[in-house]
């Protein structure tokens, strides 16, 4: 997904993804203190539609802009892009009704969907290894959402529906993992970055007549810092490969729940219990299973087993 040619400073790239990282955990921080106040589709509009101009920025500095909002496959963007928009609105659901770090645990279950996806729609092979990992990482989020879906302590049942969106979000990012595996061989990252972004500005202003909402000062900040950070963490992620293999800047990824977790707590009171923490570990350890058998099979010439 890169748009030029690699430069291998891995000590460079580990740096920009964790920094990405938790720029896009801030982010989740102002759209969760933003839902407070303004429904889910008014948070996606703004987040989508206040990197946009990051976003053609950063195409412009490449080159010219019809060279890179040039597409080749419509169809698989417009497929590419709903998905995704889906995946952004369960996931400011969830965040709107669930704990940060325990939304974010459970969107780590994304590439063991992943795995399991690739198996039934591109017919990858996958031996005993990687199934062992996707049953942890299974029964890691299982362990987390299992309080929430058994309605203990939730008679209005919204920590359910919150767990339903974070599971429905971290199913439908896998399936966009899954067509960016095909999208990549035609379309060029500034396109599939545009282009989403669009799309998920466009369908959240489809939302304005079910409830948006005039927001006071300091939620008017929040959805334009949302916005912004989610740009800037985008593009920084999208350079962070461009210096480190994703083999290598994988297992950096789960510095996200240290960064959930501390601005959880400082941020909204949020102490993670005992069967957050025990799933967490479950699915880290699932998804860096993943990783690295993945890279072995890379190594190898033995992709997809």
């Amino acid at each position: 997904m890169l748009t030029r040619g690699r430069t291998a400073k891995p000590l460079t790239g580990i740096a920009l993804n964790i920094s990405a990282l938790f720029v896009l955990v801030c982010m989740a921080a102002c759209v969760k203190a933003a839902t407070a106040t303004v429904p889910t589709g008014q948070a996606v509009f703004a987040r989508a539609a206040f990197s946009l101009p990051l976003i053609l920025g950063w195409i412009a500095a490449q080159g010219p802009l019809s060279d890179g909002l040039r597409m080749a496959r419509p169809k698989l963007h417009l497929l590419r892009d709903a998905l995704g928009t889906v995946a952004l609105s369960l996931n400011f659901l969830a965040l709107s009704l669930l704990p940060l770090p325990e939304v974010t645990t459970i969107g780590f279950s994304a590439p063991v969907v992943t795995l399991v996806f690739a198996v039934i729609i591109l017919g990858e092979r996958v031996r005993l290894v990687r199934w062992g990992a996707v049953a942890l990482g299974l029964a890691g989020v299982l362990i987390v959402v299992w309080p929430r879906l058994t309605l203990q302590g939730d008679p209005e049942g919204l920590a359910r529906i919150g767990a339903l969106a974070a599971l429905g979000s971290a199913t439908a990012a896998a399936l966009v993992k899954i067509l960016l595996r095909r999208m990549v061989q035609y379309e060029s990252t500034p396109a599939i970055v545009f282009y989403f972004a669009l799309t998920a500005s466009f369908m959240g202003l489809l939302t304005a007549p079910f409830g948006w909402v005039w927001p006071d000062r300091d939620t008017a900040l929040l959805l334009v810092a949302s916005g912004l950070l989610g740009g800037v963490g985008q593009l920084m992620m999208t350079a962070s490969y461009r210096y480190a293999d994703a083999s290598a800047l994988a297992p950096f990824w789960y510095a996200q729940l240290l960064f959930a977790t501390a601005l959880g707590f400082f941020l909204f009171d949020e102490v993670p219990s005992p069967q957050v923490l025990t799933g967490a570990g479950l699915v880290i350890g699932a998804g860096l299973l993943i990783a690295w058998r993945e890279s072995r099979l890379a190594k190898s010439g033995q992709a997809g087993r």
